[in-house]
């Protein structure tokens, strides 16, 4: 299959269905760690495979009688750098982990978009404009790529 036959269907995907999981640099030794929000969504945590490095945070905060969740995406409890990200002239391109890296992917590389009645809330609506134009394509893709190796 060519790329002029690649089809893109949007799945109206906010950014938030991403942000549970988001793969960052340990703030102890720079490698690759991850940081989680609980299944409950009580805590946010931070754990790094390669030098142990382990955190925890509350996701929620007491307002009068009533216990609030934050809905912060999982990094930002810990103030992490994003682990996927990369310069694209004078901007910067970026994703949570790599099921939306792949959901990006798939939405550059295709040439014939397809939206289903889409709101302004959706993920491809806040998207930066020079995620949709085609003379960026090929080099987004290179990121995308380089990305996936990191």
């Amino acid at each position: 299959m060519s790329t002029d036959d690649i089809r893109f269907q949007d799945q109206n995907l906010r950014l938030s269905d991403f942000n549970n999981e988001v793969i960052v640099e340990c703030p102890e030794c720079t490698r690759k760690a991850t940081a989680t929000i609980s299944s409950d969504a009580e805590y946010a945590s931070l754990l790094c495979n390669c030098c142990g490095y382990n955190k925890r945070a509350s996701n929620s905060q007491t307002v009068g009688n009533s216990k609030v969740q934050i809905g912060l995406a999982a990094h930002q409890f810990f103030g992490a750098k994003l682990w996927l990200i990369a310069p694209f002239k004078g901007d910067v391109f970026f994703a949570y982990n790599y099921t939306h890296l792949e959901y990006l992917e798939s939405y550059i590389v295709s040439k014939l978009r397809e939206h289903n009645d889409r709101t302004h809330f959706k993920l491809l609506e806040k998207l930066p404009k020079f995620y949709h134009e085609g003379k960026n394509r090929e080099a987004l893709l290179k990121i995308i790529e380089k990305l996936k190796r990191k």
